[in-house]
């Protein structure tokens, strides 16, 4: 029987759990590589690996290794191979080609046009005709991996990635791969806790995947077995009768499997992707053997017939520097929920920051890296039991401000805050004639320039000069007296250097948060004052919420939008106070529909339009900006607009909105929506402070996207080049 050398992709990070399947399955000389498993095995075992590998991508036949130093090593080095017992001169191809440090060929649609030509130009020379190019199914599909100076040409037996299992309706976003799923779930220890007759329970269940994947697993169903194409069927090696033997046995599994079942349950608060989950279990073969209803997660709860087992949860990622709040909150509340519930459960919780696992109050063993497409993420994997229980740390803000003034004005400061205060004098003298030369009157002093300084200084003019100072999170190893000591000095130096009364100093307290904590009401003085941007003016307000009613670091985007705003239809959504609408109507806009969810913050911009006397056709929308975009992005006919502005928040978990919003997974819909509402010729500029957020180009391939971050960084935050991101979108 002939061996074959195989290889398996795998993201980052998963190669371990692969390598585990591919023994389980009865490869030989299993060896990890990076992002991938080399083994050996018969032709079965190539089809098994096909049909069975959960973590695996893609499977790939090894036809050859060769030096490749320039472009005509690559072509003669894939005519050493004879392709006629590959393929016939009727059939089809696709070639994946991939280069990593090779000088001669670094452009990857290139070197796939000289691998093709040199099968196309074999094939013709042989038997006067030519494959075609087939890229959606081909008969067979070659790859080609160029490292260095050697090149690996495989056959790709997957044909397509092997997540894609065939039961996921393409329409609906997934949050996660099942192939990473699969690999949560076997990490977690599922299959011997589904062997033993355990529950499986995901609270957060969106649309089903780690559901459908526990399913597969505990029902020894192969995961590729509702796959109606693999890219060796139109291979000429390819043994029908023995796939068809390995089919059939794989069918029958699964009826043997279906039987066992344990109990598995999915609970999510929104109805839309309740739907989308049981389409995903119809879809699956899996209707009635999958329970899934609308429920918040304050509502989950097992019911008594169920057997303890895991919990597994994709809760909300986020990640944005001083905005981390409500996240944590919504952890916070999933930690009681476990411990009043769950007692003696496992669980496995797969999360982007890590510091949120702190909020569930439940120590976790050894946390497991995964990747989420480009996110580092960490599984955390606990047993659900009193004595791994612990109070996560939360101390009243306003209480910790208080101290600090105190402080401030006793002199109870460290040591070392004139260095704090030379720094600020340098940072004053350089921005301070900057901010005058450019008409520039609130700007930021200071950001963190000092480590044992973690703070921002906002220093904002109008009919006075006012301060307002946000503090960075310290770590957790930081003396909290220590730390104390040094915001009290930082708040005693500031008025000192910039010669102020200690009254027009105010101070926030930042933690990592999400979503609209920019908005949390802190106090309800009411103080709101007026400060001048780009000949617009302005309502601010230091005391009642954590941000003031004016992002500073976007004051380029909105001089960008003033600039072309003349004559222009312009929309702002998810709009806060609705500083960009005022430069537009400024700009000369012909219309403009401003949209935000909060009475709060449209009655603000309503100040800041009769402010600057704006009028006529300038109207603000209250709604959900999610559904009031999807519904104009449906309507006939959509409403035009020349110019949009949409800066959504990192997260929400808004009580006033039906669903969890999540910038990473859910920007691709929200820009398409957005899109769709521009007219012929007209600019979406879309901007986001997710620190780690990836766009997904490839998704929203139809588009024109433009990264035009580096050249919205103002000068005054020219230090933190992550502060935000912005891409100009167009058709």
């Amino acid at each position: 029987m002939t061996q074959y050398q195989l290889f398996a992709t795998t993201p980052k990070a998963m190669e371990g759990i692969l390598a585990n399947e591919i023994q389980a399955l009865g490869g030989t000389n299993v060896q990890q590589k990076m992002a991938g498993v080399a083994f050996q095995g018969d032709l079965a075992m190539a089809y098994q690996a096909c049909l069975w590998l959960r973590t695996a991508s893609r499977v790939l036949l090894l036809l050859g290794s060769f030096e490749v130093k320039s472009q005509q090593d690559l072509y003669d080095g894939v005519q050493r191979i004879d392709w006629s017992e590959h393929l016939n001169a009727d059939d089809s191809l696709a070639v994946s080609f991939s280069s990593k440090n090779n000088a001669a060929i670094n452009n990857t649609h290139f070197g796939a046009l000289k691998v093709k030509d040199a099968i196309v130009d074999q094939m013709r020379a042989k038997f006067g005709s030519r494959p075609n190019v087939d890229t959606e199914r081909p008969s067979i599909r070659v790859n080609v991996y160029l490292h260095n100076d050697t090149a690996q040409l495989s056959l790709d037996l997957s044909g397509e990635s092997s997540h894609k299992r065939g039961y996921r309706d393409i329409s609906i976003a997934a949050p996660i791969k099942e192939n990473l799923a699969a690999a949560i779930l076997l990490r977690a220890g599922w299959p011997e806790i589904a062997a033993q007759g355990g529950s499986l329970l995901d609270p957060m269940c969106g649309s089903g995947t780690l559901l459908v994947e526990g399913a597969l697993i505990a029902g020894d169903i192969a995961p590729g077995l509702q796959r109606d194409y693999f890219g060796f069927t139109g291979w000429k090696q390819h043994d029908a009768a023995l796939w068809q033997n390995i089919l059939d046995n794989a069918r029958q599994r699964r009826q043997t499997g279906l039987a066992k079942l344990p109990v598995i349950v999915g609970f999510d608060q929104d109805r839309h992707t309740v739907n989308a989950a049981l389409q995903h279990i119809e879809n699956a073969g899996l209707s009635g053997k999958i329970h899934i209803e609308k429920r918040d997660i304050a509502a989950a709860s097992a019911a008594e017939s169920w057997p303890e087992g895991l919990i597994v949860c994709n809760p909300p990622y986020g990640e944005r520097l001083g905005d981390e709040e409500q996240t944590a909150a919504l952890y916070r509340q999933f930690g009681e929920v476990l411990k009043q519930r769950f007692t003696g459960w496992q669980a496995a919780i797969i999360i982007g920051n890590p510091e949120l696992g702190f909020r569930l109050g439940i120590r976790s063993h050894k946390p497991v890296t995964l990747f989420n497409g480009a996110l580092e993420c960490k599984l955390l994997r606990f047993t659900i039991e009193e004595k791994a229980f612990f109070e996560p740390k939360a101390k009243s803000q306003q209480e910790r401000i208080e101290l600090i003034s105190r402080r401030a004005q006793t002199g109870q400061t460290d040591s070392q805050s004139e260095m704090f205060a030379n720094r600020l004098r340098k940072n004053l003298k350089k921005l301070a004639k900057w901010a005058k030369q450019n008409q520039v009157h609130c700007y930021r002093l200071y950001d963190a320039d000092l480590p044992e300084y973690a703070v921002a200084v906002d220093v904002y003019q109008g009919e006075q000069t006012w301060v307002n100072v946000q503090e960075y999170e310290s770590p957790k190893t930081t003396d909290p007296l220590k730390a104390n000591q040094r915001l009290a000095g930082v708040m005693a130096e500031i008025p000192r250097v910039l010669g102020i009364p200690a009254g027009q100093v105010f101070l926030k307290i930042r933690r990592k948060q999400k979503s609209t904590d920019q908005y949390e009401k802190l106090d309800d003085s009411r103080h709101f004052h007026v400060v001048e941007e780009g000949g617009c003016k302005f309502w601010v307000n230091f005391e009642d919420y954590l941000d003031t009613g004016l992002f500073l670091d976007h004051r380029p985007m909105r001089l960008l939008i003033q600039q072309q705003a003349r004559g222009k239809r312009f929309l702002n959504l998810f709009a806060y106070t609705g500083s960009a609408t005022v430069h537009a109507a400024v700009g000369g806009a012909a219309s403009s529909i401003t949209v935000d969810m909060s009475n709060t913050y449209l009655d603000w911009a309503r100040r800041n339009f009769v402010l600057n006397g704006i009028g006529g056709d300038h109207k603000l929308v209250r709604a959900n900006c999610l559904q009031w975009l999807a519904g104009q992005a449906s309507a006939k006919p959509k409403p035009q607009f020349d110019l949009i502005f949409l800066d959504p928040p990192t997260f929400s978990n808004s009580k006033k909105m039906d669903e969890v919003f999540d910038i990473q997974k859910d920007h691709v819909q929200l820009i398409r929506n957005a899109a769709a509402l521009l007219a012929p010729g007209g600019n979406l500029y879309f901007s986001t402070n997710f620190r780690r957020f990836k766009m997904d180009q490839e998704a929203l391939s139809d588009l024109i996207i433009e990264d035009i971050s580096k050249a919205m960084i103002p000068e005054d935050f020219a230090r933190d080049a992550r502060i935000h991101y912005c891409w100009r979108i167009y058709r």
